[in-house]
Parts: structure tokens; C-alpha cells; sequence
């Protein structure tokens, strides 16, 4: 069992602009297996209220999000 802060994969999109943050990250979770975690680096500020809208239309799951210092980190576990 993964502890919160692992991952199975992880994907830098910092210095991305939305939308491609979200449409990276949605690549990498179709490639992981159901209940596999995801971490998502990210430093555009969209990126907070994307990724939440996106899971909640979705069967993924944020575990845990950081917001340090203007980088955003999703752990986002794949549904």
C-alpha cells in the first residue's frame, strides 16, 4: 500500500498554461491502472480550480493537494 505522498507515476507540467496541465494529466491517468496514484506537479494557478472540477465529473479522486509557494501538487488516484 502506497502511502499519501507516493505515487505510481509522476508528471511535471510546470510552466504549462491551461488547458494542457489538465489534458497531460488526463493522458498519464488513462495510462494507469484503476486505483494506481498519479502526482501532478503544476504552476499554473488554473490548475487548482481544473483538476477539481475535472475529478468531480469524473470517477478519479484527489487524494491530496499542496499549494506551496505557487506550485501546485494534485495526488490524484485514478477511479
Amino acid at each position: 500500500m502506497l502511502g499519501m505522498r507516493e505515487s505510481h507515476r509522476e508528471l511535471d507540467v510546470t510552466g504549462l498554461s491551461c488547458p494542457m496541465p489538465l489534458l497531460k494529466a488526463k493522458l498519464a491517468l488513462n495510462e494507469l491502472a484503476p486505483l494506481q496514484i498519479l502526482k501532478v506537479v503544476a504552476t499554473d494557478p488554473a490548475s487548482e480550480k481544473d483538476f477539481s472540477l475535472f475529478v468531480e465529473r469524473s470517477d478519479h479522486q484527489i487524494l491530496e493537494f499542496q499549494n506551496y509557494e505557487g506550485v501546485y501538487t494534485f495526488w490524484i488516484q485514478r477511479g
